[in-house]
């Protein structure tokens, strides 16, 4: 099995960031001899980055990088991916709504598939999800929009377990925008785009209420993230710009 990397992006996660990695880094001495896990300190104001040092000298195989100051989900995986190695690569959240025992489905769902990305989906009939009812709202709303707009073929696009191949991700950062929660969406969309195959597994979701109702401002942010990435993508042609640009550089330097 080729090199796996973890990253781990945390803000605010002190009371459950130590048992995070640790209970990762036991699933992954599981998996495979060889891991790396990058837990990205997004500008915590709770001493997560302390943690975070504490266990890296625990533990091996674990890097961390530390953002000032909070720049936002997508801007700390982005950052985390700059460290990582692998060739096969996890997104994971660091709250352990989704527990990383089930890392080895996602293998198993790539292999068989022969997918690119493989994202866990809350709608997968096989997911067991215990989640609170506005979060489910919210959920199928913006799948619903999602699809109209995009028409990945997959049903969720936000949560947190996602596995990529390496190629995708150099492939697509470069041209990303979005920092915050539309970031998901943003890489998917143009993997999808780009002709990667997506497919979807199931997840345990076993939720842990950091807040209360989602915040409106992460709300109206993400819908107008999302409508920007719409007009990048279709009716702007910015990230086909992007490439044929790339392109036209490198056959200039050959």
């Amino acid at each position: 099995m080729p090199l796996l990397s973890v990253i781990m992006p945390a803000y605010n996660e002190s009371g459950r960031i130590r048992d995070a990695i640790f209970r990762t880094h036991r699933q992954l001495e599981r998996m495979t001899p060889d891991f790396q896990i990058v837990a990205v300190d997004d500008g915590s104001s709770d001493g997560t980055g302390d943690f975070l040092d504490r266990t890296a000298g625990e533990l091996d195989r674990v890097t961390v990088v530390k953002l000032q100051p909070n720049r936002g989900k997508g801007e700390a995986l982005r950052q985390g991916f700059l460290h990582a190695t692998g060739r096969l690569i996890f997104f994971l959240d660091a709250d352990m709504d989704l527990p990383p025992e089930q890392m080895d489905v996602f293998l198993r769902t790539m292999r068989e598939e022969g997918a690119d990305a493989v994202i866990g989906s809350k709608m997968h009939p096989e997911s067991r999800v215990d989640y609170p009812l506005h979060r489910r709202v919210v959920s199928v709303v913006y799948f619903t929009i999602t699809r109209i707009l995009f028409g990945l073929p997959i049903r969720d696009t936000q949560t947190g377990l996602k596995l990529f191949r390496r190629e995708v991700l150099e492939r697509c950062m470069p041209r990303m925008l979005v920092k915050a929660f539309a970031y998901d969406l943003e890489l998917l969309a143009l993997a999808h785009h780009d002709g990667f195959r997506i497919a979807e597994a199931p997840v345990v979701i076993e939720y842990h209420p950091k807040y209360g109702y989602l915040p409106f401002n992460a709300i109206r942010s993400t819908a107008i993230d999302t409508l920007a990435i719409f007009y990048r993508l279709y009716i702007w042609n910015y990230y086909d710009d992007l490439s044929d640009r790339d392109q036209l550089t490198q056959e200039t330097r050959m």
